[in-house]
């Protein structure tokens, strides 16, 4: 057979199936149905779920558009990327990756929302309960820069998201390092900023515990013996 008798039998063939492809990737039989969504958590959580999964509930598996789905968020700064695979023929996951403000500092007299990893998220409105982080000077780039600010960030970003907004301001003490000052309750002292999940663990403990009322200061430096003292 001739090249050119292949062609003719080849061409609208291809055609039947590009044409099939085209409507099966858009054909109501493959359409998401179910979206699960991760890692939201900060306050815009609930929002930024409803809004992905609206779009989603648009696609079907074979045609997921990842950039209409960060679009979909894109009034909240927080959400820094998305990951999405699917789950033929019906289910959609997505991944949020966050950068959820855990501390401010005070630039100006205005003051800047940062993320756990020390971004400066300058379109993000503070809320007032964040603890404050004390800058000797002002970031001059998009992240902070100061090895002290750094590990108080660091700090934050273990503790438990609800215990944030008791937290005044993290500051480095020559005496006990890091040292969280509560808006009503103790100071805690962290020490360095190594394990410091388990630190945050044992420091809730304590504050758990009606044993240490009344204490000016918990000492969680070593978390497996944490100390109150100075009623």
């Amino acid at each position: 057979m001739s090249f050119r008798r292949v062609a003719l039998v080849l061409v609208p063939v291809l055609a039947l199936l590009a044409g099939g492809w085209l409507w099966l990737r858009d054909s109501s039989l493959l359409a998401v149905k179910r979206v699960t969504i991760t890692g939201a958590s900060g306050p815009d959580a609930a929002q930024i779920r409803s809004a992905l999964s609206t779009a989603a509930h648009n696609m079907t598996t074979l045609d997921v558009s990842t950039d209409q789905l960060r679009m979909a968020v894109a009034p909240y700064p927080v959400v820094k990327d998305l990951q999405v695979s699917t789950q033929f023929p019906h289910g959609l996951r997505i991944r949020v990756i966050e950068q959820i403000p855990v501390a401010v500092v005070v630039v100006g007299g205005r003051q800047i929302p940062v993320a756990g990893d020390g971004t400066l998220l300058h379109d993000v409105v503070a809320p007032g309960t964040l603890p404050a982080i004390p800058v000797s000077v002002p970031p001059g780039g998009p992240r902070l820069s100061e090895p002290d600010a750094l590990h108080a960030v660091q700090l934050l970003a273990a503790a438990p998201y609800q215990l944030l907004q008791h937290i005044d301001q993290v500051a480095m003490v020559s005496a006990h390092g890091l040292v969280v000052s509560l808006r009503s309750g103790p100071s805690i002292y962290f020490g360095d900023d190594s394990r410091l999940s388990a630190k945050w663990v044992a420091a809730v403990a304590v504050l758990a515990d009606a044993g240490s009322a009344g204490a000016a200061y918990i000492d969680v430096t070593d978390p497996g013996r944490p100390a109150a003292g100075g009623a």
